[in-house]
């Protein structure tokens, strides 16, 4: 069913209100904050109407009413006007994000997203391409070598192996020197399987080693998928989430374990552009009393991650939307510089 005009501007007003001071919203407050000229009788009948179709509830304690879930979605999706931020604002976030290691960039940005949004920021790092560009041998001791790789990007992963042959520093810089020649700028995968086919021309034991070098670098590349929070602390303020310590219990689990919210922001990343997750409707993230603001970053063109803020369900999305919508355009310029 449809809203017509009258019911969408005291539904706006209703949420704008609520979120501002927490409180539930009477009738003869929208009479005065709508700007319609109505009579307290018709508002209570038009709040009847939402509340019967499911956009506002009416606490026991009060005669007001609040908004659900679902009046938050029609209020976000069709009748929010975002609030810009002042280029001063833009400027001085923008030089959070120096030119620097990119660890340090993600990590600045969620602590510019908690401390501009005064909730939580999270920031998923840089999804890792599986792709080598060069690897090195260095033996430790006996049966004990150090694998080297290198990313596309120069990042570097080391992963020890434990060999049943003892190599020796020719041995290492020969099967170095086969891997980087032949599969350079392939995923471990496609090396995996071409490997596979060529291995009968090679010793034995040299196959060994290209074989371990593979399936550890394949785990290493994979282990670069993770998270940054910062501000958590913030929601202990928020008295929506404090006030139910089953609330607060569930928020703080959410963080430690991080299952739920990655997907959620693997989701958003497919999805691009800011997306809003309202109390439990992702699944992912099933809080009635929490809402997530998330958007995709890039490097260079290419989506590799999503950052977002997470805080109540009652929160300034006006203000909160663009906060994360600017970060992310920062955090994909910062990455990208060559």
């Amino acid at each position: 069913m449809q809203l017509d005009n009258r019911a969408q501007t005291l539904l706006k007003a209703l949420v704008e209100r609520y979120i501002a001071d927490g409180q539930p919203v009477g009738s003869r407050a929208l009479s005065k904050i709508s700007g319609l000229d109505l009579s307290p009788a018709t508002i209570r009948n038009i709040m009847a109407d939402l509340e019967e179709m499911g956009y506002v509830a009416s606490p026991h304690t009060s005669a007001g009413r609040i908004p659900t879930p679902r009046g938050y979605r029609l209020f976000v999706d069709t009748l929010l006007t975002v609030r810009h931020l002042d280029e001063q604002t833009v400027a001085a976030e923008r030089m959070r994000l120096p030119v620097q290691q990119p660890q340090k960039i993600i990590a600045n940005a969620a602590q510019m997203l908690s401390s501009l949004s005064q909730f939580a920021g999270v920031v998923q790092s840089p999804r890792r391409e599986s792709v080598f560009q060069q690897i090195e041998f260095l033996r430790l001791s006996e049966k004990r070598i150090l694998l080297v790789i290198v990313d596309p990007r120069g990042d570097v992963q080391n992963r020890l192996l434990l060999t049943d042959v003892d190599y020796t520093p020719g041995q290492l810089t020969q099967s170095a020197n086969y891997l980087n020649q032949n599969y350079a700028g392939l995923t471990f995968d496609e090396v995996r399987a071409r490997l596979t086919g060529e291995l009968r021309q090679l010793r034995d034991d040299m196959g060994s080693l290209m074989q371990a070098a593979v399936e550890a670098g394949s785990e290493a590349m994979a282990e670069g998928d993770d998270m940054v929070i910062s501000g958590e602390r913030n929601l202990l303020s928020v008295s929506d989430l404090s006030s139910n310590m089953s609330s607060l219990r569930q928020m703080f689990e959410m963080f430690e374990q991080k299952t739920g919210l990655m997907q959620l922001l693997d989701v958003s990343s497919k999805a691009g552009g800011v997306q809003i997750f309202i109390g439990g409707e992702s699944k992912l993230v099933p809080m009635d009393e929490m809402s997530v603001v998330t958007a995709p970053y890039e490097v260079n063109g290419r989506i590799v991650g999503t950052l977002g803020v997470i805080g109540p369900t009652r929160m300034a999305y006006e203000r909160v939307i663009p906060i994360v919508d600017i970060t992310a355009k920062l955090l994909s310029n910062a990455l990208s510089q060559p």
